[in-house]
């Protein structure tokens, strides 16, 4: 059957070993770090983390320029560990779920803050918030066998290089086991998928020509500057 109009290809991660990494599905984790959950308004003691979803295409590699996309006037960083799934699987227990990891990276999630705000107080989804072109940078992916399964060491956030954000592995709420292993009772995960395990304290605005660069102990760091608005 011939196809109407060409459909874009999925885009391709780069890993620390040369190959590609073609990227299937992105789920996030909401307010998985406590200070966080707590800057936003929350309890994290009684609102455990959640899940939304991302368009794979919002992802775009380290050193790319990302538009300032429209319709906000509060374009937040948020860093991120993000875990690259190789092995698929439904259910998963927790004393299994890290087999099913291919490696790991630094990411940032950004977001139209005051979209997702707006959405929130009026207890709607927050698509137009999160699902935003350019909005998943991605570092490159270390495989396990490279790195191991990094569960503590800093993660630290600069813009221009001033220090924004700056925590622990540690200090996630929901450790990337239990996160697998939840999503998993979810949906099937499958390989390609990658789950940003959520952000520390401190988000905050960024404007055209800001440079953000995202570190965590081990990993390559992720480096992005914020461009002018989109150009069709």
């Amino acid at each position: 059957m011939s196809l109407s109009f060409e459909i874009p290809s999925a885009p391709v991660a780069a890993s620390s070993d040369g190959t590609g990494f073609p990227v299937r599905r992105v789920f996030c984790v909401g307010r998985n770090y406590a200070a966080h959950a707590r800057e936003m308004g929350r309890d994290p003691d009684r609102e455990p983390p959640f899940f939304f979803t991302k368009w794979a295409e919002t992802v775009v590699p380290t050193g790319s320029t990302i538009a300032y996309p429209q319709e906000t006037q509060d374009f937040q960083y948020e860093a991120e560990l993000v875990v690259a799934i190789g092995k698929g699987g439904r259910n998963i227990a927790v004393e299994h779920a890290l087999e099913h990891v291919y490696g790991y990276a630094t990411g940032l999630d950004m977001t139209r803050r005051d979209l997702q705000l707006a959405a929130r107080g009026q207890g709607r989804p927050w698509d137009t918030g999160k699902n935003v072109e350019q909005s998943s940078p991605l570092g490159l992916i270390h495989s396990v066998a490279e790195v191991g399964h990094p569960a503590t060491g800093a993660i630290t956030l600069t813009v221009n290089g001033q220090t924004k954000q700056e925590a622990d592995l540690a200090d996630l709420i929901w450790p990337v086991s239990d996160v697998i292993s939840f999503l998993s009772g979810l949906y099937r995960i499958e390989p390609g998928d990658l789950i940003y395990t959520g952000t520390p304290a401190g988000v905050g605005p960024v404007v055209t020509g800001d440079v953000i660069v995202v570190e965590i102990a081990g990993l390559e760091p992720t480096t992005i500057t914020i461009g002018g608005p989109p150009q069709d």
